[in-house]
């Protein structure tokens, strides 16, 4: 009797039902080293990593200026050896000590999820951002309101209630983070839709991203045949002159359907 028990309770289970199993998050670094990723900083060529910004400690990726005298406009992206079209990206980071010398005043404690992005081999040695939609990344500063999750739009433009939006960037509705605790944001990216949160809410949404093809880059990428609307790319994580760190850097992929 106790085995035939056994056996209904098995049987009944998630594991032994039939059907496609449940998608699940997965780490996009291995908490070791940056196998699988790939850095490009202004001036420098294709994989390397300068000083190395990029690095991996205490299972935590981390992007560090100790080597740096001066920023001098040495912009870095670290990009994710793979290309993703529908996901949900899940990180945490927190901005830690003081901006590196020679950093603009607007990257105080500010970093990016760079999505939709071109290649880092498609980039100039001169570049300073891929073409991609940036979800910018902000820590506040010790008074006023300084949202993070918000949209930025190098080379690129996204379609808001209707009209094309034209802006550099635009500001999420999350509230301000100060100090050094850690933030977990996500962005979920589904067909032509776009939605990013902080914590549970959406903080801000938006459609149709597509290269602007006024911009340089985008119309250079655009000339090598891309498609003008952005269906997928690759995901990367900024170097902007203030050391952030990242302690999870998960995707979950979605079926198309």
């Amino acid at each position: 009797m106790l085995r035939r028990l056994l056996l209904v309770v098995l049987l009944l289970s998630p594991a032994c039902q039939s059907g496609p199993a449940a998608p699940r998050w997965q780490p996009l670094f291995n908490g070791k080293d940056l196998t699988g990723w790939t850095p490009k900083i202004t001036g420098y060529p294709v994989g390397e990593n300068f000083g190395e910004t990029f690095r991996v400690e205490d299972g935590v990726l981390k992007v560090c200026y100790d080597a740096y005298e001066k920023f001098d406009g040495r912009f870095g992206h670290l990009f994710c050896d793979r290309e993703f079209s529908n996901y949900r990206l899940r990180v945490e980071y927190r901005f830690v000590g003081e901006q590196t010398p020679g950093g603009p005043g607007w990257a105080f404690r500010n970093s990016g999820l760079m999505l939709h992005g071109q290649s880092p081999q498609s980039m100039t040695i001169d570049q300073d951002f891929p073409a991609s939609i940036e979800v910018q990344l902000l820590g506040g500063r010790e008074k006023g309101d300084r949202p993070t999750a918000n949209l930025c739009t190098p080379g690129t433009h996204v379609v808001r209630d209707g009209e094309l939006w034209k802006r550099h960037c635009v500001n999420s509705t999350s509230a301000t983070f100060r100090g050094d605790d850690w933030v977990t944001v996500e962005i979920e990216v589904m067909g032509n839709h776009v939605r990013h949160f902080v914590g549970d809410k959406v903080v801000l949404e938006y459609t149709d991203p597509q290269f602007d093809p006024g911009d340089k880059n985008a119309k250079r990428l655009l000339a090598g045949g891309a498609d003008l609307m952005l269906t997928r790319g690759t995901i990367s994580l900024q170097s902007e002159s203030h050391a952030v760190e990242f302690r999870r850097v998960d995707l979950l992929e979605l079926d198309a359907d």
